[in-house]
């Protein structure tokens, strides 16, 4: 049968690499959607020069897709008519992933949501079938490719992923419409098997990779990863991100990637500024380690993310759905701390002139 596939130029957009927020969630002290800050943090985004957006991820709450509080559709809504506004008023492109979880029915459904809504592409979760066998995950993921594109994605086992081995993403690979993959496992070895299943595959450059590796963003940015396959060698970047740490200061990260780009890509070896790079790798990780609450095994990331935001204005507070959802003991020092000791990573300024106007 015929899969469902993104224009040229959404892959376009996508194969060349672009900075994608995952989208948190805006709630008042009552715990219900804020309209105005959740338009307003797409603005931002935009403003910032964010290539794409990333709705109904982890950043966004699981806890959306519950009948009680029924916010999955209204999120989704509200990104794509903020993007659409964009474009009409700016020109461009603007890549729309929609987060698909669940077993493969609730899946299916919520692939059909994202495409009747304008997505691009979902973001597959493997989470509610981890623990079937790889040829059960692979019919998964053909089975969502048939109503949406799809992203594969590499969740790291702490926040609910599995350990999937080389044979997994060989096999993924081929199916024709996985446009892209994430890769969070937060793990080198592990990070090496995805890039090396998409090298084997004959499909390197087609499917775009990019990192959800929070602990190694620079690094994971600046590297060229080169295999052996059939006797001949293949390189490969990670081009872009898509990144829960990209919800904050997003238009550091944007002007980062851009430097990388202008630079070749080249961040490593036998660049001059490799050392500046790595050294901004190790700043940039140190942060994140405090927004994802690290040192709390992650309890607090979405809290931490939202404690950025509401320093920055953009929410009036770090409210997640679930009441016992906070930052963790220390975790409001070490966010203290990171901002204090790296104020170039900010975009605190950026912020403070547009916001009104994003708010309005």
């Amino acid at each position: 049968m015929s899969l469902p596939m993104p224009s040229r130029d959404v892959l376009a957009v996508l194969r060349r690499g672009v900075v994608i927020p995952a989208h948190p969630l805006a709630l008042n002290g009552r715990r219900k959607l804020d309209e105005r800050r959740q338009r307003g943090m797409t603005r931002y985004y935009l403003a910032a020069g964010a290539g794409g957006v990333a709705v109904g991820v982890h950043t966004t709450q699981f806890a959306i897709r519950e009948a009680k509080i029924g916010l999955l559709r209204p999120v989704l809504e509200l990104a794509a008519q903020e993007v659409r506004r964009h474009v009409e008023q700016h020109g461009g492109l603007i890549v729309k992933v929609a987060g698909i979880c669940g077993d493969t029915k609730q899946a299916v459904a919520e692939a059909s949501l994202a495409r009747d809504l304008g997505y691009d592409a979902g973001l597959l979760s493997l989470s509610a079938v981890k623990t079937e066998p790889i040829e059960a995950l692979i019919r998964h993921g053909r089975t969502v490719a048939e109503v949406i594109p799809i992203m594969g994605f590499y969740l790291q086992p702490a926040v609910g992923g599995r350990v999937l081995p080389f044979s997994f993403w060989r096999k993924l690979a081929d199916i024709e419409n996985l446009v892209a993959i994430k890769i969070a496992p937060f793990n080198r070895y592990q990070t090496l098997d995805v890039v090396r299943a998409v090298a084997e595959s004959g499909r390197a450059g087609e499917i775009a990779l990019y990192t959800g590796n929070d602990d190694n963003i620079i690094g994971d940015l600046i590297t060229a990863y080169t295999f052996l396959c059939d006797s001949k060698p293949v390189t490969q970047r990670i081009v872009g991100g898509l990144l829960g740490h990209w919800a904050v200061w997003t238009k550091r990260a944007v002007e980062q990637l851009e430097a990388i780009k202008a630079n070749g890509g080249e961040g490593s070896a036998g660049s001059d500024r490799s050392g500046d790079w790595l050294t901004l790798g190790v700043q940039v990780t140190d942060a994140n380690a405090a927004f994802f609450d690290a040192a709390g095994g992650f309890a607090g990331c979405i809290a931490g993310i939202h404690e950025v935001l509401r320093r920055q204005g953009l929410l009036e507070g770090r409210w997640c759905l679930d009441p016992d959802e906070d930052l963790s003991p220390g975790q409001l020092a070490e966010i203290e701390r990171v901002y204090a000791a790296y104020p170039h990573l900010n975009d605190d300024a950026f912020v403070e002139a547009n916001r009104d106007a994003w708010l309005a």
